[in-house]
């Protein structure tokens, strides 16, 4: 049995559509969390057991994890923590204990970059979730943390900036390249780890996918792809952090992302080689084809 927790999310849902597909010829019971099944469609919660609640909570995870082989861990946003602590490793305690006190055999979370970088102890979100993989790893748990660059998806937040004013936003560097990734091709990264349980230990899995690109070669390829001048705009650290306080963002969720792209601006994502084993093939491109300008048309 596969515990899948953050079903409905952006990658939850489509690891939960990969496993579907495969359980028939594999064997393999499927078991999500959820605060709300009802969010889940009606013909997957028909070939799921469901358990409702958060898996932050400690009773949850407890009923959850009971009779299972593995374990799909994501941590959930909580812009209104009070701490980048609360957000990674305080709520993944409960689960921690629980992956030991019910057998759990294996675990794969989704987790960032950076590790054995110069930056990697001052980069935000990215320091707290380090410090989550290693809580993980302390339980002897089997562990692979998905180690991620920034994800393309991340772009469908300003769809209306792009479509309206063809700019997009961000506080980085515009000429630096770094890599990114489609989240889908993290859904199949988790989706082959689950599925082949023959790994021991712990470590990490870089996840690349295939290019480096800057932020003005991805505004050339969405010019390109979407038929429309499309832009980036530098935003200073005040104006970024004034626009999060304007949606709602807490003082240390927005100080955060803040350290955590100041820190990629710095080398956060330059520390793994790309290799066959570290590349994931949806190109950025392909993302702005299939998944943007959709979004932009819609």
């Amino acid at each position: 049995m596969i515990v899948i927790t953050a079903p409905t999310s952006t990658i939850g849902s489509r690891l939960l559509n990969l496993l579907l597909d495969e359980s028939p010829t594999r064997t393999e019971e499927l078991r999500v969390i959820a605060r709300d099944p009802g969010k889940l469609p009606e013909t997957v919660r028909a070939r799921v057991d469901v358990v409702t609640g958060s898996h932050g909570d400690a009773e949850v995870v407890d009923r959850a994890f009971a009779g299972a082989d593995a374990v799909f861990w994501l941590v959930p946003p909580n812009p209104q923590a009070p701490s980048l602590d609360a957000v990674f490793a305080e709520f993944t305690r409960s689960a921690a204990k629980a992956f030991t006190a019910n057998g759990i055999g294996h675990v794969v979370g989704v987790s960032a970059l950076g590790r054995g970088t110069p930056v990697a102890g001052r980069a935000g979100h990215v320091t707290a979730s380090l410090a989550m993989d290693d809580l993980i790893a302390g339980t002897g748990v089997a562990y692979r943390a998905l180690a991620n660059p920034t994800f393309m998806d991340n772009l469908l937040r300003q769809v209306v900036s792009i479509r309206d004013n063809g700019v997009f936003t961000d506080i980085v560097t515009a000429d630096r390249k770094t890599p990114a990734v489609a989240t889908r091709d993290i859904a199949a990264a988790a989706a082959g780890l689950l599925l082949d349980r023959s790994w021991t230990g712990t470590g990490e899995v870089p996840v690349l996918g295939p290019e480096d690109l800057s932020q003005n070669e991805m505004a050339d390829i969405m010019t390109d792809v979407l038929g429309r001048p499309v832009r980036y705009e530098r935003q200073s650290v005040d104006d970024f952090r004034a626009a999060l306080a304007r949606y709602g963002v807490g003082d240390a969720h927005a100080q955060g992302l803040i350290d955590m792209m100041l820190a990629k601006d710095d080398g956060l994502d330059s520390g793994v080689p790309r290799t066959p084993r570290t590349a994931s093939p949806t190109t950025f491109r392909q993302w702005c084809a299939e998944v943007l300008k959709p979004a932009v048309e819609a």
